[in-house]
Order: C-alpha cells, then structure tokens, then sequence
C-alpha cells in the first residue's frame, strides 16, 4: 500500500441477520483513500453509507476483505486492540453529536485525553487550543445543553481531533443544518483540511457538502456503482 493511502479497502462484505432473513449491507467494497482527502459517501438511505463508516471506523466488523486503516488491518486485531486504535486513530462526528449532558464544552473535548490517560494539565490545555480552532474557546465552560445545535456540532469537531486521528468520519453532519450553516461547517472542514492536512470521510445525502470534497465516491446497494471528482457534481444525484 502506498505511503500516501491512510484507508485502503479491498473486497469488503458486510452481512446483517434480521430473523431468519440476511442482508448484505456491503458487497464487495474497494476504495483507497488518501491522506489529506476529503472524501464523500453517496447514496440513498439504506445503501450502506454508515455501514462503511463504520467498518472503516471499527465501530463494526467486516465479515470478509481487507480494512486497511494508517497500515493497519483493523480485521487483525482483537477487541481490545480495536478499542484502543478507534481512540487514537479514528476521530467521529456522530450525526446526533453524542456529547456528554452533564460535562462542560472543555471536558467533553479533553474526554479522549481522558481516556489514553493524559496528564489535566496537558489535555485541558489542548482541548482549549481545539476550542479556538474551531471557533468556540468562549463557550468553554457551559454545557452542551445551553449552547445552540450548530455550537454543540462544533464541540463534537474539536473532541474528534483530540488525539490527532489519522482520518475523521462524519455521518450525515448536515441533516440537521440550513444552507448557511452547512456552508459554515464545510467551511470549517476546508480549514481543518488545509491547516492540519486533516482526512476526512462524510456520509451525506447533501449535494452541497458533496461540491466540497476532493473525491465522492457513489453507493447503491452496498456497491460502490460510481467515483466522481466535485466538477462532476451534476451527475451525482442521478443513480
């Protein structure tokens, strides 16, 4: 694998059973990512966009293939190694934020650092940093409950790059958002892109968020049918 690919998969399968009845969410995925990408996931509801971030992210297992993740297979490795590579290798933007109620801006961000066991010192420090790159350090000591949707995303933005990931997957980031906000957060991402050479990975129905990635590749049922680059944006909606 090139040193330039930071997500490789190759023949990916993904099987679900629902009673007596199996559904292959995932048939046969190969893609290659490169570092410093911002690639979109195409694709109507049920065609697997999740799935394959979670796959990709380790949040779920792929039944057959490679999963190739900063030269890693994730496949590899044992439950307890997956948790660990997730915490240090994959930063996630859930579509719904999953922050903490009852934990402050700066703790919810210093929570992964929490985790790998950074010293306070260290990790509040940083989280604050984080604070300031994404434009909210003033909201620092509230809780998620008082601070408005688009803040709360933010908040979740900068707990993903807590521990430096190699890639950042977003599910679905604009469900919840208008035009102007939707501009705001890819423009948040073009920044994180070009300042931290940050990866990022989203799963959208969004053809806005879609005209700001670098490669956008097209799903139907759990096949990759299409790869487009963003000046081919207007066959992207039309599988």
């Amino acid at each position: 694998m090139s040193k330039s690919i930071i997500v490789q998969l190759r023949n990916v399968v993904k099987t679900y059973r629902y009673g007596r009845q199996y559904v292959q969410a995932l048939r046969g995925i190969d893609l290659d990512i490169q570092r410093g990408e911002i690639v979109c996931i195409v694709g109507p509801s049920g065609s697997g966009k999740t799935t394959l971030l979670n796959i990709i992210g380790g949040l779920d297992r792929a039944d057959t293939g490679k999963v190739i993740v900063d030269s890693v297979d994730i496949r590899s490795l044992r439950d307890r190694e997956l948790v660990e590579f997730r915490l240090r290798k994959i930063g996630y933007v859930f579509q719904f934020y999953n922050l903490v109620p009852m934990l402050s801006v700066l703790e919810n961000v210093e929570l992964p650092l929490y985790l790998l066991g950074v010293k306070e010192k260290e990790r509040k420090e940083k989280a604050l940093k984080l604070l300031q790159l994404v434009g909210i350090e003033h909201l620092a000591d509230r809780t998620p409950d008082i601070i408005s949707g688009g803040e709360q995303q933010r908040v979740a933005i900068a707990r993903s790059l807590a521990t430096d990931p190699v890639v950042i997957l977003m599910d679905e980031p604009t469900g919840a958002l208008d035009t102007e906000n939707t501009k705001k957060l890819m423009d948040l991402v073009k920044k994180l892109n070009r300042e931290l050479s940050q990866t990022f990975i989203i799963a959208t129905h969004d053809i806005l968020v879609s005209k700001e990635c670098t490669k956008i590749y097209a799903l139907r049922d759990g096949k990759i049918i299409s790869i487009y680059r963003p000046s081919e944006i207007s066959k992207l909606f039309q599988f």
